[in-house]
């Protein structure tokens, strides 16, 4: 006799467990893209009376929700037991014929194993000796399906090889909107003979990878980018408008004393680079207007453009604590 149930009943408790289980995004969920914290939130199960009794009375049953338009899936319930566990000497069969929405084959050199993304058991195989089937597969980061999952699943193991007792469980993966990739999976697990004394949690693993910025719409997947020192250490860029004297080979505020003391000469062009051989940002240097030419800051001077932290505050500087080294052209 198979040990799935189809029923009305069945039907009814997945849709509460979706309902009340986690099927839809909470505050927890972060928007696509971003990085979440990898690590899982414990709270106790929330399985409802009709649930237990239910289960109970169908010691053994298995239920998986249909997948959905786009393909995904959804809540699957369980009544775990020595019935389902695999047998002894039961060997697992290859799943890679499945590919769950969102999935990709990325491979990253510091993620354990390689691959980013697992064909992640909601029920694992190990509780329920369930392999290649469409509608117990989500695609899972590694970090999700070894590192958050997986330690569950084998406490929930554990307990029934030690005790032969029978667990409620419940995977619920969240997908936001339309999105292919599931922001995680609600797993929540009850040990029913002796009232949840041995087995009572409901976990949160959200489907993150250290490392990775992942776009929940398509499963596409990227590094995450940190900040460099030298990015952090980088002077902000600030714009201003200054005199070059090509004499002394300083720089001048507009409004600095200095200017008047420049001697009329014709203005020269310059060109320069930086400390590290790069060419300066400098804007086309042109004499000032006559208006100016005639007053007091009349002189050899051109206005250029400065680049670096402190350009509007800093007066008479030498060129060569701006650009290097200029040369006349």
């Amino acid at each position: 006799m198979s040990k799935r149930i189809p029923s009305l009943v069945l039907a009814l408790l997945l849709a509460c467990a979706m309902a009340l289980g986690g099927c839809a995004a909470d505050d927890r969920v972060a928007t696509a893209g971003s990085s979440v914290a990898a690590e899982v939130t414990v709270e106790r199960a929330s399985f409802s009376q009709e649930e237990i009794y239910y289960a109970l009375g169908h010691l053994g049953y298995e239920s998986y929700s249909e997948l959905d338009d786009l393909g995904r899936c959804g809540a699957a319930m369980a009544c775990l037991g020595p019935e389902t566990i695999p047998a002894y000497g039961e060997e697992r069969e290859s799943i890679s014929e499945i590919h769950p929405t969102g999935w990709h084959s990325i491979r990253y050199d510091f993620i354990e194993g390689e691959s980013l993304y697992n064909r992640s058991h909601l029920i694992g195989w190990a509780l329920s000796a369930e392999n290649a089937n469409e509608r117990n597969l989500v695609t899972g980061t590694r970090w999700m399906n070894a590192d958050a999952m997986r330690p569950y699943e084998e406490q929930v193991a554990d307990y029934i090889y030690d005790t032969d007792n029978h667990v409620l469980y419940r995977s619920a993966p969240v997908f936001e909107g339309d999105e292919l990739l599931c922001r995680g999976v609600r797993v929540e697990a009850y040990s029913l003979e002796d009232d949840g004394r041995g087995i009572d949690f409901s976990i949160w693993c959200p489907n993150v990878q250290p490392g990775v910025e992942i776009d929940y719409r398509t499963g596409d997947a990227w590094l995450a980018q940190e900040p460099s020192a030298s990015d952090a250490d980088a002077e902000p860029e600030v714009e201003g408008d200054y005199v070059l004297n090509t004499n002394s080979r300083k720089v001048h505020g507009p409004a600095c004393p200095g200017v008047g003391d420049i001697a009329p000469r014709e203005p020269q062009g310059v060109r320069g680079h930086d400390r590290r051989g790069r060419a300066p940002r400098v804007r086309a240097l042109r004499p000032v207007s006559r208006r100016v030419r005639q007053g007091a800051c009349a002189g050899p001077f051109r206005r250029v453009r400065r680049h670096g932290a402190g350009a509007e505050s800093a007066s008479c500087a030498p060129t060569s604590s701006i650009y290097g080294v200029l040369t006349k052209i």
